[in-house]
């Protein structure tokens, strides 16, 4: 093993620090797809006014221990794998994706979550799962 080399160690799941964790990600990812901060808090499942929970979550509080919240969040960062893995050579295209009108969704997939709530979500993370063929 090299001298720089990270030592892994294990994370409690479900555990403030992986929540911390997972906060960070999902924020940061919110950002780099360029969304207002009323969707970055509907595709969380918060009220279009929770600006100071976002903020929270910015600033390295951990997501609530609330079951909806975390799925969302993973269906989130499940998304995001898949658009890296369609689109590996264009980062741009991958965080511009969400944003942009996608004629077999009938909308820009960042509104199908909106209008739909977590079942939009399921329906977004499935197209581009099946469009991954996984």
């Amino acid at each position: 093993m090299r001298a720089t080399a990270r030592k892994r160690v294990a994370i409690e799941p479900g555990s403030r620090e992986a929540r911390s964790r997972l906060a960070a990600m999902v924020t940061k990812l919110l950002e780099h797809w360029n969304l207002t901060t009323a969707e970055q808090a509907e595709l969380l499942g918060l009220s279009s006014g929770s600006r100071s929970t976002l903020g929270r979550y910015r600033s390295g509080e951990p997501l609530a221990d609330n079951r909806d919240l975390l799925d969302r969040a993973g269906h989130l960062l499940g998304i995001h794998k898949s658009l890296r893995i369609l689109f590996p050579h264009d980062r741009d295209l991958a965080y511009r994706w969400m944003t942009k009108a996608n004629r077999r969704l009938g909308a820009r997939p960042v509104d199908v979550i909106v209008t739909h709530g977590f079942e939009g979500l399921l329906a977004v993370r499935r197209y581009l799962d099946f469009q991954r063929g996984a």
